[in-house]
Order: C-alpha cells, then sequence, then structure tokens
C-alpha cells in the first residue's frame, strides 16, 4: 500500500485563517468554520425533511459540507469581496479550487477515490446539497459578524448587513426558519440561554 498525506492535508485546515481582510477580535480557522457550516447544514437538512417535506439526506449534506472549503488547504481563504469581484476572477478562482481538490484527492489510495470524490468535486446530482452548504456558509459568516459585534468590534457590521441582505435574498424556507427558530441564540450571553 502506498503511504498517503491526504488527512494530514486536511488537518491543516486549522492554520488556515479566515476574514483576512478584517480586524477580528476572535480569529477563526477554516477547520472551525467548516465544523460550524456543517452543523448548520446538517440543520437545515433536518429542516429540509422534518419540516418542509423534502427527501433530502443530513448525514451526506453533513459530510461534504466539512470538506467544502479543504481547496483552501492548498490556495489560502481568498477575501470574498476579492473571489467575487468580476466574473472572471470568479471563474478563474474555481478552476483554481478544483485544481486543488483534484490535487488533494490524488493524495489518497486509489480504492478511496469512489468514496472521496463526490465529497471534494461537486456534482450536478448533488446541487441540492450544495446550496444547502452555500447556505449555511453565508449563515455562519452572518453568526461569526454577530459574534464579532457582540465582543464589541464594529470591523463587521457592514459585512453583516450584506450578509443578511444575501440571506434574505435566498429566498430559502429552510432558511427562513433556521434563521427564526436559531438564530437568536448566538446573540445571547451563556446565561441568558437556559
Amino acid at each position: 500500500m502506498k503511504k498517503s498525506n491526504f488527512f494530514a492535508f486536511i488537518s491543516r485546515m486549522k492554520y488556515i485563517n479566515r476574514w483576512g481582510l478584517m480586524r477580528s477580535i476572535k480569529e477563526e480557522n477554516v477547520s472551525e468554520h467548516s465544523l460550524d457550516v456543517a452543523v448548520i447544514a446538517h440543520a437545515l437538512t433536518i429542516i429540509q425533511k422534518k419540516r418542509l417535506g423534502k427527501n433530502s439526506d443530513p448525514h451526506k449534506t453533513a459530510l461534504y459540507a466539512i470538506y467544502h472549503d479543504a481547496s483552501e488547504i492548498l490556495t489560502g481563504d481568498m477575501p470574498t469581496p476579492v473571489k467575487y469581484f468580476n466574473p472572471s476572477i470568479k471563474t478563474a478562482y474555481k478552476e483554481v479550487e478544483l485544481s486543488a481538490v483534484k490535487s488533494l484527492l490524488k493524495l489518497l489510495p486509489e480504492d478511496f477515490y469512489d468514496d472521496y470524490e463526490p465529497v471534494l468535486i461537486p456534482r450536478e446530482e448533488d446541487s441540492e446539497i450544495w446550496k444547502t452548504i452555500k447556505a449555511a456558509d453565508k449563515i455562519s459568516a452572518y453568526i461569526k459578524c454577530i459574534e464579532e459585534e457582540k465582543s464589541g468590534n464594529r470591523e463587521f457590521i457592514k459585512a453583516k448587513q450584506s450578509l443578511f441582505k444575501e440571506i434574505n435574498n435566498m429566498d430559502r424556507q429552510d432558511v427562513k426558519i433556521f434563521m427564526d427558530e436559531f438564530l437568536e441564540g448566538y446573540s445571547l450571553t451563556l446565561d441568558e440561554m437556559e
């Protein structure tokens, strides 16, 4: 068996800091963010199943979400204003991300490819899963803004407003339910959460 460094690379997500252009009270790394996105995406999929009658797969969605930013191990975290500055940059960056995850995939033993390829490389048949993960990603970023603002950091006010608008523009019932039922807790202190 060939030795593999795939999981050693994945463990390095903890060294990639997010929000590079912003002054943060609490730094956030890609590993922490990926867990938050996985938890939220899982919840959104449970909402889809239990409240909206959809045939969603919470476990598959959570798994994909864990790896949704794996490319950043090789690319670093590109700030959103740069990544989406214009269509050419967005397209080029998507190609860089795809190249990065393909490089990661090649680190795995061949008999693992079939299990990890759909996790790392989005397929059309999983487009609803990836839309849910994208929604969870935006909610996670919004929560980060809430946490920074709660800590007295005004640096995230504009980002919070922009993210709130993006989240509302998604016009997703699962997102609306999550925001209505679960978001308030992120503004509370520990003692207030009872």
